[in-house]
This record gives C-alpha cells, sequence and structure tokens, in this order.
C-alpha cells in the first residue's frame, strides 16, 4: 500500500495550492474547482474517475500525485449509546483511531492528529507507544470522509482530540482545518470544531494570531504544578501559571471562551481542596470547565474517580461561580477512550 515518496500527497493541499499546481501544468483556473471537488466532495479515490478533467490531465496527476486513502482496520460499536470506534491503517501500515459520537445536536468525530504522541501525560493511552509521526492533512481529511462514508451518518463536529497532540503536527492540522472548512470542498464551519491541547504554549499564542474560530480545548488535568507535573511532562516546560496566561491571551485574542478539560482521577486530582484551588485559579476568566469522568487505562497505574467524587467536585465548583459540565461518559464498553484499541492491535 506504499506510495511512491515523491509524488505528491494532492489531497493535502489547500485550494490556493491546487490552483497553483495547475497552473503550472498550463491547465485553466476552473480546472482546479473541479479536482477540489472530486477529492473533497465526491471523494474519487483514484484519478481515473474524473471524468470532467481531460484525459491528458489525468494521466499527468497520475504520473506525479497520490490520492491518500485509510483502511478500516477495526471497527466497534457501542450496545450502550451507539458509539463507533475506528481503528485506522494508514498507507504505511500505521494506525490510528478516530470516535464517532452521537450527541442531540449531530455526530461528533473525534479525530487523531499523530500516530502515536510523545507528550507522555501519564494517565494517557496513547501515548505509551511513543511518536510514530506526524499525520498529513489527508490522513485527517480522511478520517472524516471514510467515518462518513462507513456510518452513513453526516460528521457535523469535529474534535481534535484523538491521538496525538494537534499544536505538535502544528501546520499539517492548519491546512486540514483550511481544507475542511473551505468552501470548495468539505465546507465546515471552525465553529463545529475543537481543537485540544495539552498546553504547549508557543503555539497557543501563534494559533491566536490566526484569530479563527474554533474552540480551543486546554487539557488541564491540575490545579497546580507539582500535580500536573507528575501527570503531565508537558507541564515541566509550560508551568499552570504560563498555561493560563496564555489562555487568557488567547481569548483576548480571539474572543473564543476557552474550555479546559479535566480528567478526575482517583486520589490524584479529585479532592474538594483541589476544586476549591481550581476554582480559585480560574476565578474572572471567561472560560468553561469539562470534567471527564476518566476511563481506567489499561497499562497505567491511574484509576478514573467514582462518580459521587465527579458529583462533589462538579458542585464546588459550580458553587464558586466556575462554568462546568461533566462529559457524559460514552463507549465505555469500546474503549473509547484513545488509544486503546491501538495498542490491543500492537501487542
Amino acid at each position: 500500500m506504499h506510495h511512491d515518496p515523491d509524488k505528491t500527497d494532492i489531497k493535502s493541499l489547500k485550494f490556493s495550492a491546487v490552483e497553483a499546481f495547475l497552473e503550472k501544468e498550463g491547465e485553466p483556473k476552473y480546472r482546479a474547482r473541479q479536482l477540489f471537488e472530486w477529492l473533497h466532495q465526491k471523494h474519487a479515490a483514484d484519478f481515473g474517475i474524473m471524468t470532467t478533467l481531460p484525459a491528458g490531465l489525468r494521466e499527468q496527476l497520475l504520473k506525479q500525485c497520490f490520492i491518500n486513502s485509510l483502511k478500516i482496520k477495526k471497527k466497534l460499536v457501542s450496545a450502550h449509546d451507539g458509539t463507533v470506534k475506528y481503528l485506522y491503517e494508514l498507507m504505511d501500515a500505521n494506525c490510528i483511531e478516530s470516535v464517532l459520537m452521537g450527541y442531540h445536536h449531530g455526530n461528533s468525530l473525534c479525530v487523531s492528529t499523530q500516530a502515536g504522541c510523545r507528550m507522555g501525560c501519564g494517565f494517557c493511552a496513547s501515548t505509551q507507544a511513543g511518536l510514530e509521526r506526524n499525520l498529513s492533512a489527508s490522513e485527517m481529511l480522511e478520517q472524516v470522509y471514510k467515518t462518513e462514508q462507513d456510518s452513513k451518518k453526516p460528521v457535523s463536529g469535529v474534535v481534535l482530540m484523538g491521538i496525538g497532540e494537534p499544536l505538535d503536527n502544528y501546520e499539517n492540522v492548519l491546512d486540514f482545518l483550511e481544507i475542511l472548512s473551505s468552501k470548495q470542498g468539505r465546507g465546515m464551519s471552525l465553529r463545529h470544531v475543537s481543537l485540544s491541547t495539552c498546553g504547549l504554549v508557543d503555539k497557543m499564542d501563534k494559533l491566536a494570531e490566526k484569530r479563527l474560530p474554533l474552540t480551543l480545548s486546554v487539557s488541564l488535568h491540575a490545579p497546580n504544578d507539582k500535580i500536573r507535573s507528575a501527570l503531565m511532562p508537558v507541564n515541566n516546560r509550560w508551568g499552570v501559571d504560563e498555561l493560563i496566561d496564555a489562555a487568557k491571551r488567547y481569548f483576548d485574542k480571539t474572543s473564543r471562551r476557552v474550555s479546559f478539560e479535566y480528567a478526575l482521577i482517583n486520589g490524584a486530582n479529585d479532592g474538594d481542596d483541589n476544586a476549591r484551588e481550581l476554582a480559585r485559579l480560574l476565578f474572572g476568566m471567561n472560560c468553561h470547565v469539562n470534567l471527564i469522568p476518566a476511563n481506567d487505562v489499561t497499562g497505567s497505574r491511574h484509576r478514573g474517580s467514582r462518580d459521587k467524587q465527579v458529583q462533589r467536585f462538579h458542585k464546588i465548583l459550580t458553587d464558586m461561580n466556575i462554568n462546568t459540565t461533566v462529559r457524559r461518559r460514552l463507549g465505555d464498553d469500546v474503549n473509547a477512550a484513545c488509544g486503546q484499541l491501538r495498542l490491543k492491535t500492537d501487542s
């Protein structure tokens, strides 16, 4: 399934880049729109079927480019809530995961941005085997397209919260967002996109400059440096205060409310005092806290908090005027916590 490394990954090119590519071939401007639609609306898997393009151009494309595709290696459907977990195989035999979650407002797809991850967070399965490589824009787009084709359900929202740290693959993720939202392509509003980061402050500032209408989700998971550094090595580079300052700057630049993810881990970060410290840390900020009842991850010593403690934590934050919700447990029976399926397959 390997492709020629000298060939252009045509599906990863933004519309302007496709225009430039075809212009170099001496093609008229409107060809770019045709080609882009074949790739991102009709999901053509080979150049041969692009019948609105002249035969000569199709031959040129075949010589110079390849169309990236994913293969479904495994698919698990939750008996409880219909959550679908896909294990996708990339062209180089690496595997990634996507999770389709149904909500009353539509279907949300959790998309991976890297094969593996190098962030090393202690409670996460995605990072246990380290980082293999970054995903291309086309490999991220394909997760959306393939999932729609297979599930027969339209994906109305995307969360970049699968395997990998999106801001560690900054350029490709930005290309993905531009193509996904491009009116010549999928045309998804970035208001329906959420990007999750474990707090790469330099890239958060860079992203803020773009003023995109997406939601930035920050994986906080602790109210202070001592707890956070023990759970998340990235905290040794940028501490909690620096991260909160970056989130404030992000809001000032974009006027988009930042969301803080907080996975409740039994005995590590879920005490009443932790809740009060978190509320003081975020006081006065235009933000939202998403409490996650953590799944127990195989291979990690951390266990998720019990439901009663999740409710207590929620009440303390709410009483201290912090806008807070508890994420419902989705797809527990299909290991919907990212990275678990991939690990099982590798072993």
